[in-house]
């Protein structure tokens, strides 16, 4: 039997610039969010976060990939809940990890069918490095964000991540799969608790 060797080179070669491209991004996404100061003395948000424009949150997301348990996930998970948070986030980033208890009690707080929780980690890859993955685990529970979180790969990547620069940024995403809202930096309970309400309720 003979072996295609030129097909194998091709094949190695576009998969190191697809875990290339992967590393690349995690180094974007190497800063946290920080706090957005008013300079017009006008009302600033205590919680330090900002808000997409409506204009950014038109596209229907599309994405194959799996949990950091390596359960396959699709966005057909959106269907299954009037409301997806998607907080993406890094094993880094203090904000990030401050803010994941109160979204773990969130998670517990509405019927899954009306509102549910997905972290994606934006530095740990799927088929990447086992001991960035294991640090992810231990964090989540740690932390005690007892929902679903998803290795990044090249799909979640151009279907959510293209114009992430910051973690921790937050996607609210509908039942067909189309954002609703962004928000960029941590936030507090209560905080979520009135943004998921209000997006609830105009549902």
């Amino acid at each position: 039997m003979k072996v295609n060797r030129k097909a194998n080179r091709k094949h190695q070669k576009n998969y190191g610039k697809y875990i290339f491209s992967l590393i690349l991004l995690a180094a974007l996404l190497s800063g946290c969010a920080k706090a957005s100061g008013d300079e017009n003395g006008s009302e600033t948000n205590i919680n330090n976060t900002e808000t997409a424009d409506e204009g950014d949150t038109s596209s229907q997301i599309v994405f194959e990939g799996q949990d950091i348990e390596g359960n396959p996930v699709s966005s057909d998970i959106f269907s299954t809940s009037r409301l997806t948070m998607v907080n993406v986030w890094a094993t880094y980033c203090n904000p990030c990890l401050s803010e994941m208890p109160e979204l773990g009690e969130l998670a517990g707080e509405y019927d899954s069918e009306t509102f549910q929780i997905i972290g994606i980690i934006s530095d740990a890859l799927e088929g990447g490095d086992q001991k960035a993955i294991d640090l992810a685990a231990d964090l989540i529970e740690q932390t005690g964000a007892d929902y679903p979180h998803l290795l990044l790969n090249a799909s979640i990547y151009h279907a959510l991540l293209t114009d992430v620069s910051a973690v921790p940024t937050t996607f609210f995403i509908d039942s067909s799969g189309t954002i609703v809202d962004v928000v960029i930096g941590a936030m507090d309970k209560s905080a979520w608790e009135e943004k998921i309400n209000g997006l609830l309720q105009k549902s």
